[in-house]
């Protein structure tokens, strides 16, 4: 099991800590509000990826891919969704907490995992290449696998958080602030931009490959 777990890791490191929509989510609430601000929805998101994770581990794969229209609804959603808490953080202006902008929720982290395509391609992925056919052990390792998935991005989220909380450090006035915010939200537009382009580009070469 160690040598697994050792495996695990190093394939999940370029996935976990490379930028995407939950990094750069909490890149920007750690320079918007600080590090311990993004607390509730570190915690949010891992409960959902740890559940989520154990799901799709056990079989909601095989749905979904019986079901493609429903998982590419889902991605379509999750960039809709990011490019959302783009504008709210292009939005959010002054450091100091005037105005509406509000660290986020728990809640706002379990939305952001449940509409977080990469997350599941890494999901499925990941068990493709790590997880056992030995019927007899096949719950335990997807327990497991499940677990070390989500220690390890929770590390990588928490990291980025950090840096963000750092960066601000440079940005306290105003108008430093209202700059970072931009930053990161033109950051996580561009984001969405790719998840919207990529999920379409993917969809049309499967609808090539099947006619």
């Amino acid at each position: 099991m160690i040598e697994i777990t050792i495996a695990l890791i190093i394939f999940l490191f370029p996935l976990a800590y490379s930028p995407g929509p939950g990094n750069m989510f909490f890149a920007a609430n750690g320079a918007r509000f600080g590090f311990a601000a993004t607390v509730p929805s570190n915690i949010g998101y891992h409960i959902a990826t740890w559940l989520v994770t154990v799901v799709i581990g056990l079989g909601m794969i095989t749905a979904l891919n019986d079901y493609p229209n429903v998982f590419f609804a889902l991605k379509i959603s999750g960039a809709a969704y990011v490019l959302w808490l783009a504008w709210k953080l292009i939005r959010a202006g002054r450091y100091d907490g005037q105005g509406e902008a509000k660290p986020a929720t728990f809640w706002d982290g379990v939305v952001l995992l449940l509409l977080n395509p990469k997350a599941y391609i890494i999901m499925a992925l990941m068990f493709s290449q790590f997880l056992s056919m030995d019927g007899g052990l096949q719950i335990a390792n997807v327990l497991a696998i499940s677990t070390i998935f989500t220690l390890n991005n929770c590390v990588a989220f928490s990291i980025w958080a950090a840096v963000g909380d750092k960066i601000a450090d440079k940005f306290r006035t105003d108008e430093g602030a209202r700059r970072l915010n931009l930053m990161f939200g033109k950051i996580l537009a561009a984001v969405a931009v790719w998840m919207f382009f990529f999920i379409t580009g993917y969809s049309l070469i499967r609808h090539a490959q099947l006619r």
